[in-house]
């Protein structure tokens, strides 16, 4: 608990409408998309990057914990105050696309700008940002960096490091650092801002993001393939990349999220859909589109495909992607509570890894629905679970921990786009060596070696 003076000095440092300690603000940062909740003792927000150095100058002379957050919507606790102190609220004020330069195709933001707001700005000069996390409409770019966010767009256009030229943020202890530059080439010095990025908050606050953008794509056109098994499915995936095929999405749903579209939302598909495949192509002609197209076709029908549909206008391409956006929601027909994560494996290892995951799920007498970008190897993995069972959640997470190490020993990661955060924090020593862990520890303590931002997350707890 902060003592009143605390209270008031932060007043004194960015004016008193900046800084709550009432318990309807407490409660309302208290949690994000995990639903579990750590009350802070304060919320402030500043309203500019000196604002965020005197900040933490004054939070690291008095050991005071710091919690960076932009729109807590993150699915692993990255922003949850796990220990108390400040949450450091970036989304009031630090909101401002401050610059889209079009002759070098490079927008200046600072962390609070939402995710949408970004790629609207951008496209309404012809410029495109695609990096598209299903929370683009209320996440923010701080949080996406932070979080290495990923999306649906990444199977071709990849995930938000590969968009980030530079970063301005602050040290604990005060300092404000440049990380990266907004030049196409830059090899002198360390990469610190591909060190900040997926950082999760821990080592530094981020206050202004350079970003890549590109030229807006002229032509869209969906897709959907029709699998009878996952196998199919998963084989056309790896196959058609190989063979050329370079879609923006390559979006995947099991028969067990089929059979839930079909029973909750009667959306209508063959009965002998056992496997979706949906997507899009982009391009500048027309004839790159169906050439596309094309590839993909003849390669889903060299791997069972049943069915392909193209979508020829906007209308037919919104009924494709409706299956893909309720997948989540529709899940909930088998169990209460989904633990849910998102896995990543090399995509030639896809048939095998979800064969397993399947049989992990039928050990402990779960249904385990999967659906995600297939395209990227990135899927999203629900063990399905009675929320009110304490032996179903026991076991729940046993099933887990075994996905977790059946990925791991398959040249995968513990996540492909959500984070470590709290949730996945105890599985780090199953993705990382005791050596590895150890150099984390000390590039968290060279950055930060009292320990005040974010701490208890990402494995680290332990300094």
């Amino acid at each position: 608990m902060l003592d009143l003076k605390h209270i008031q000095s932060f007043e004194g440092l960015v004016g008193k409408e900046n800084v709550y300690s009432d318990k309807a603000h407490l409660i309302a940062y208290s949690y994000d998309a995990t639903r579990t909740r750590f009350e802070p003792d304060a919320v402030v927000f500043p309203r500019d990057e000196e604002d965020v150095s005197r900040i933490l100058v004054y939070c690291n002379h008095h050991r005071i914990v710091i919690t960076p957050r932009g729109a807590g919507s993150g699915f692993t606790g990255g922003a949850l105050p796990v220990s108390g102190g400040i949450i450091l609220a970036m989304e009031k004020h630090m909101n401002k696309i401050l610059e889209i330069d079009m002759e070098n195709m490079v927008a200046a933001v600072q962390p609070g700008v939402i995710n949408m707001d970004l790629q609207k700005a951008a496209e309404k000069v012809g410029l495109f940002y695609p990096p598209d996390p299903a929370s683009e409409e209320y996440s923010t770019l701080g949080g996406n960096v932070s979080e290495n966010a990923g999306g649906m767009r990444a199977a071709k256009y990849g995930i938000t490091k590969d968009y980030v030229m530079a970063l301005r943020a602050v040290r604990p202890n005060g300092d404000i650092i440049r990380a990266g530059k907004r030049t196409i080439k830059d090899v002198a010095g360390y990469n610190v801002a591909g060190i900040l990025i997926a950082s999760e908050g821990t080592l530094a606050v981020i206050t202004e993001i350079i970003l890549k953008l590109i030229p807006k794509p002229k032509f869209t056109k969906a897709y959907m393939g029709i699998f009878l098994s996952v196998d199919d499915a998963m084989n056309a995936v790896f196959k058609s990349l190989a063979v050329g095929a370079n879609p923006v999405a390559m979006e995947f749903m099991d028969d067990l999220v089929v059979q839930a579209l079909k029973e909750k939302l009667g959306i209508e598909l063959p009965e002998d859909a056992g496997a979706l495949l949906i997507g899009d192509v982009d391009g500048n002609v027309k004839e790159e589109v169906e050439f596309q197209l094309e590839i993909l076709e003849k390669s889903f029908k060299e791997n069972g495909v049943q069915n392909f549909v193209i979508a020829h206008n906007a209308e037919e391409r919104e009924k494709l992607w409706y299956a893909r956006r309720n997948a989540s929601p529709s899940i909930t027909i088998f169990g209460s509570k989904k633990l849910n994560e998102d896995i990543s494996v090399p995509r030639s290892m896809l048939p095998e890894a979800l064969k397993r995951i399947y049989g992990i799920g039928a050990k402990y007498g779960f249904k385990v629905p999967c659906f995600g970008h297939a395209g990227d190897g990135n899927i999203h993995v629900n063990v399905m679970v009675d929320g009110s069972d304490k032996k179903q959640l026991e076991d729940g997470h046993k099933a887990i921990e075994e996905i977790f190490q059946l990925v791991v020993d398959m040249g995968g990661t513990l996540s492909g786009e959500h984070g470590i955060g709290t949730s996945k924090a105890p599985f780090m020593h199953i993705a990382f060596s005791d050596a590895e862990l150890n150099l984390f520890k000390s590039i968290k303590l060279a950055f930060d070696p009292n320990n005040i931002l974010n701490p208890g997350k990402m494995g680290l707890e332990n300094l």
